[in-house]
């Protein structure tokens, strides 16, 4: 009897742990989220009152570059424009899609593309009002854009590091489009490719939560490799 009381309780806490343990990973994992959505923000914020102080302060460079050329002093005019031509470029490479979670996360990504010397070509075009969450659309580009980062970085010849991102809307859905450079071609086991992160196996952890949104929201997904080429496309319903 004793022993299957013993049994019982070892099945219970079994039960227990299978139904439980997701369930905390989750949490911990939007815990996470939440704080990486507050940081993008943040950043995106900063970008924008850097644009915002440039535009304030443009009659003021403007004035100033005209009294360099009244004194003659050429060689300062030179330097002043060229340090105002280093902070527009700055101000120029910021992405806005017109969804300021979809520009928190991507430049944020670009930034780190830049960094790793990956050539990228970006199209976006965001509604400011998704069907999915700001949390859904942060783990959605997050997991993309982070999975071509790291199958760029492995690729030696910097030429064929690329990554090719296009949002828009199409047939009132929202299309997203990232195509990245990648050594050899990505394993598949049937339906899935195997991730390429240590101890993740098949189908990653990141993998299977954009899997779970696009699924949650009756969407579409697609995934294609090719030799040193590898694509997502995915389409969500807006309304």
């Amino acid at each position: 009897m004793l022993t299957f009381f013993l049994a019982l309780l070892l099945l219970l806490g079994l039960a227990a742990a299978f139904i439980w343990i997701p369930r905390l990973i989750d949490r911990r994992t939007e815990s996470f989220q939440s704080d990486l959505v507050n940081r993008h923000y943040e950043e995106v914020e900063n970008m924008y009152r850097t644009m915002r102080a440039w535009r304030h302060d443009y009659h003021n460079h403007i004035q100033a570059a005209g009294s360099y050329l009244e004194l003659g002093k050429y060689e300062e005019l030179a330097t002043y424009l060229k340090e105002l031509d280093a902070s527009l470029y700055e101000i120029d490479r910021i992405i806005k899609t017109g969804n300021l979670m979809a520009d928190a996360i991507l430049n944020s990504k670009l930034s780190l593309m830049r960094e790793y010397q990956i050539r990228t070509e970006v199209t976006a075009h965001v509604p400011a009002q998704l069907k999915i969450t700001d949390t859904e659309l942060c783990v959605l580009l997050g997991n993309l854009l982070d999975n071509a980062i790291e199958a760029c970085q492995k690729v030696a010849a910097e030429d064929e590091r690329f990554i090719k991102i296009y949002m828009d809307i199409l047939q009132e859905q929202f299309y997203i489009s990232v195509m990245n450079g990648m050594q050899g071609k990505a394993a598949r086991h049937g339906g899935l490719f195997e991730s390429t992160k240590r101890g993740e196996g098949i189908h990653g952890f990141g993998l299977r939560r954009v899997d779970r949104i696009v699924d949650k929201y009756g969407g579409f997904l697609d995934r294609q490799s090719e030799e040193c080429v590898f694509a997502t496309e995915i389409l969500l319903p807006i309304r």
